[in-house]
């Protein structure tokens, strides 16, 4: 027995390093296969089980919408639908630039893959000159071989020249119509204010348009060329195999079958990269959105001391960012192995059986009863057609490759394809009134709500019944609705009347509905129901508590939204502006300055007054029937404050205005009041009236400030005494 196992000792001896490296091999492939397995078998079953989605015990169940309520992004009907509708954006007319430049594109294409047939051929005859040892004809070839490199060289520069231009193009296009369409019928304003489905539209108009149009420009060049070298190479190795007399059905057979069997492995083990570079696309938005944010608030982020909140949502962005692509690299590292591994070596070795079976069973190739010489030139015609068609075979393998590839590129396509088509979708149907928010769920909160309020909430989808008419004097409304942008019925029903030479102050608590009426008036908001008889928006004007300072020299700023041209064409020179900042007592700031054409980030460089009189400046530039005024000046000071309202009334402009300050009531001829609970009246103003009513309540109010600090001392002494007081109340704990 020990002489046995001493044998079998001696015939199993190993090195140390052998072992280990045996050993090391061993828990790789153990490791690979552990990996691979579970996602193969996955993949497999989801290929095969696709069709419906089903519970735990099998039963199919309806499609739910996700999160955002569209379907993941795919290579199915619904992405060649949105890549046709896109492909008019592309392609307006049937002759234009982007056309040609496709025209362009694909003879490059076709040239490239003709170049490449005939390089194969040449590289046989100069392996074949090799051979036969004939230096002249080598070098001769070999000189040819260099003359043809340099127009393939230039054919292929020009390809990725055509290519980048071709995504150039295409991107203009998608943003002159975005561009277009995003600014028409203030659909900026509403995509972000009405409707919810669009959340960085930035991220959609710069990134997405980039991305999408750069993808269909190289996808187009990765499958065009392709497609022709795998259909030309084949006819050329095809037609060589016949004149040789063989049979090329037995590799034809085999490269089929080899290319099918890696489609349907790959198919089953693709990830979705469509729905996960969509999602890395929307997080990347999220991510910028959160950047630009900081920066619009940077000064009150400052004074709250608010920077660990800042840079905690920051983190927490960029590491869903940074997850979802290590997700995709990791999903990609395994798949890439495995496409890899079929494209290169499985298909190298089938390679060899296609371009062997034919040279050894041809008969033209056939050494047979021939002489020495004629054999030798036989070998060399053989080494020419193995060279010839061992090239052709590797560009079409290599075309069939980029092919399969493409796959998923197709389904990253896919994902960009969906978010530009989701973007026009959606400035469309804002554009044509039609608007749609994310649902929020509202806690028990709501149900300690009155049935009164409740009722003041409309659920689903906002139907716009109302009717706006211009007219050329007054603004009436009739039984109009004040309705936010979430449903929620601020009033039910308005009817005022606000004739020529009115001035209408407006009143009421916070969250009223006071500015909500002007954004109704402006056109931001819908007429949902009843009418609106108004003005055309050039003959008023809008001035909010914080104007909008635009990029430009300081002349800009006075005449926004007019351009230099405008200006001139209205008869406005540059004294005419100076007496109109006299008029606002803002004219030092032009001496301050610089002049008027200096250049600066004027947000910042203003006060928060100067800035509310530049949008009276404004005002007073465009000269309109009737100006919105709301609160837009609570930062001038009072007497400054008056000047501008009694140069406003002497300019014959009607002002309907929404402010706090009892010393601008004189200044106005009605009034315009809400409650806070859907409730308005609107009346005549007799400003003696109310100044008085507001003296007499501040008197009062200053007067009972005191009186609950005496109820509570006057409990205090009643205790301590142990006696009664007509005039205590009862502690809420007894």
């Amino acid at each position: 027995m020990a002489h046995m196992l001493h044998a079998a000792a001696r015939r199993v001896q190993w090195s140390r390093a052998g072992a280990a490296k045996k050993a090391a091999c061993l828990l790789a492939a153990a490791y690979g296969l552990k990996i691979l397995y579970p996602i193969i078998r996955g993949r497999v079953k989801r290929a095969s089980g696709r069709g419906g989605a089903h519970d735990e015990t099998g039963r199919a169940v309806p499609h739910r919408a996700g999160s955002r309520g569209r379907a993941a992004p795919a290579v199915d009907a619904e992405f060649f639908k949105q890549l046709l509708e896109l492909r008019k954006l592309f392609f307006p007319k049937l002759v234009s630039a982007e056309l040609g430049l496709l025209c362009l594109h694909s003879f490059a294409l076709v040239s490239r893959t003709f170049l490449s047939i005939y390089v194969a051929a040449l590289d046989g005859k100069i392996v074949k000159s090799i051979v036969e040892k004939k230096p002249r004809s080598f070098i001769f070839k070999l000189i040819k071989w260099l003359m043809i490199a340099i127009p393939a060289t230039f054919v292929n520069s020009t390809i990725r020249y055509l290519e980048c231009k071709l995504a150039l193009a295409f991107r203009t296009r998608l943003v002159d119509h975005a561009y277009e369409t995003y600014f028409a019928n203030q659909t900026y304003y509403k995509v972000i204010s009405m409707d919810g489905r669009l959340a960085n539209p930035d991220q959609s108009l710069t990134e997405d348009i980039m991305m999408f149009s750069q993808s269909v420009a190289h996808l187009y060049s990765n499958l065009t060329k392709p497609i022709l070298d795998v259909v030309l190479t084949s006819y050329t190795l095809i037609r060589t195999a016949r004149s040789r007399g063989a049979n090329p059905i037995g590799p034809t057979v085999l490269a089929g079958l080899v290319v099918y069997a890696t489609a349907r492995v790959l198919k089953a083990c693709s990830p979705k990269f469509g729905k996960l570079v969509a999602e890395e696309a929307h997080k990347k938005g999220y991510l910028r959105f959160i950047h630009s944010r900081i920066i619009a608030n940077v000064e009150e982020i400052a004074f709250y001391r608010g920077h660990k909140v800042e840079l905690k949502q920051l983190q927490k962005s960029y590491k869903d960012l940074t997850d979802q692509m290590n997700l995709i690299l990791s999903k990609r590292l395994w798949y890439i192995m495995i496409e890899q591994f079929l494209m290169k070596y499985v298909w190298s070795s089938c390679g060899m059986i296609m371009v062997a079976v034919p040279i050894i069973t041809a008969t033209g190739f056939a050494d047979g009863e021939l002489e020495d010489g004629q054999k030798q030139a036989m070998v060399s015609e053989r080494t020419e057609a193995f060279t010839t068609s061992r090239n052709l075979l590797i560009s079409g393998a290599d075309a069939i490759e980029r092919i399969m590839s493409s796959y998923k590129e197709v389904t990253e396509l896919a994902g960009y394809t969906a978010r530009v088509y989701n973007m026009f979708a959606v400035f469309d149907e804002v554009r044509r009134g039609i608007y749609k928010r994310t649902a929020v769920i509202q806690g028990s909160v709501n149900n300690s709500r009155s049935e009164d309020k409740a009722e003041l909430h409309i659920d689903g989808p906002l139907e716009i019944k109302g009717k706006v008419i211009d007219v050329d004097q007054g603004i009436i409304c009739e039984n109009v609705p004040i309705i936010t942008p979430n449903g929620d019925v601020v009033v039910s029903r308005l009817n005022f009347k606000v004739e020529e030479g009115m001035n209408l102050l407006i009143t009421g608590p916070n969250g009223c509905g006071k500015s909500s009426l002007f954004r109704i008036l402006s056109g931001l908001w819908p007429v949902y129901e009843g009418v609106l008889y108004k003005p055309p928006p050039q003959h008023m004007f809008y001035i909010p508590q914080r104007p909008y300072m635009s990029i430009g020299t300081l002349r800009d700023q006075v005449i926004y939204p007019d351009s230099v041209e405008d200006m001139h064409e209205k008869g406005y020179q540059d004294q005419d502006l100076e007496s109109i900042l006299h008029m606002v007592h803002l004219y030092h700031i032009v001496q301050r300055e610089g002049g008027w054409d200096a250049i600066m980030d004027w947000k910042d460089v203003l006060s928060g007054g100067e800035k509310q009189r530049m949008g009276m400046a404004r005002m007073f530039y465009h000269k309109p029937k009737y100006a919105l005024l709301d609160e837009c000046t609570s930062a001038v000071s009072i007497d400054v404050e008056g000047k501008i309202f009694q140069a406003a009334k002497a300019a014959g402009i009607s002002l309907l205005s929404i402010t706090h300050r009892p010393s601008l009531w004189k200044y106005h001829t009605h009034l315009l009041q809400f409650d806070g609970q859907g409730g308005w009246r609107f009346e005549q103003l007799d400003t003696a009236i109310r100044l008085s009513l507001s003296e007499e309540k501040q008197r009062l109010e200053s007067q009972l400030a005191g009186i609950p600090k005496m109820q509570q001392r006057l409990n205090e002494l009643c205790k301590i005494l142990g006696e009664d007081s007509v005039l205590k109340t009862m502690d809420k704990e007894e």
